[in-house]
């Protein structure tokens, strides 16, 4: 059985792999903000999970509306008026980025899923079987976003 995971030692890791996503594919300054981040009454969440000598999956959450200003930033389109297939692109390629960066911090052999995305008002995305082990609220011109990662518990 391996050792948990413990990503609070790369907190300041998983921090500059969102700056730098961010940065690099929409030209957006974020920063870390305090706290777990804020719940949305309509949002989007993406997950992309890990599978192999780790298991677990990172979350990218965020409103509606940021989400959409991240698709418009990132594809280099208008703000589109609702979210559409563009939004959920977008906002699958963000979670991909930073998971496929965390990887690097990750056991060797760690193999990624495709990304999935949710969305809608009251709801709650649950990883059966995981143990959270870090959700960092950010902040940005378009609004706030949650990061989180979540360890699946290993069987023994």
């Amino acid at each position: 059985m391996t050792e948990p995971f413990s990503l609070k030692v790369y907190r300041n890791d998983l921090a500059n792999i969102v700056q730098s996503v961010f940065q690099t594919m929409m030209d957006t300054e974020v920063e870390a903000a305090e706290g777990p981040g804020a719940r949305f009454p309509a949002a989007i969440t993406a997950a992309v999970h890990f599978a192999g000598e780790w298991r677990g999956a990172t979350l990218v959450e965020c409103g509606t509306e940021e989400a959409r200003h991240f698709a418009a930033r990132f594809m280099g389109i208008p703000v589109p008026g609702a979210i559409d297939d563009d939004v959920r692109d977008v906002m699958g390629e963000l979670a991909n980025m930073v998971a496929g960066n965390l990887k690097s911090l990750l056991p060797r052999g760690v193999e990624l899923s495709m990304p999935s995305v949710i969305e809608g008002s009251d709801y709650a995305v649950r990883i059966c079987g995981g143990n959270l082990v870090e959700r960092m609220a950010f902040t940005s011109a378009a609004g706030g976003f949650s990061i989180t990662v979540v360890e699946l518990l290993q069987k023994s």
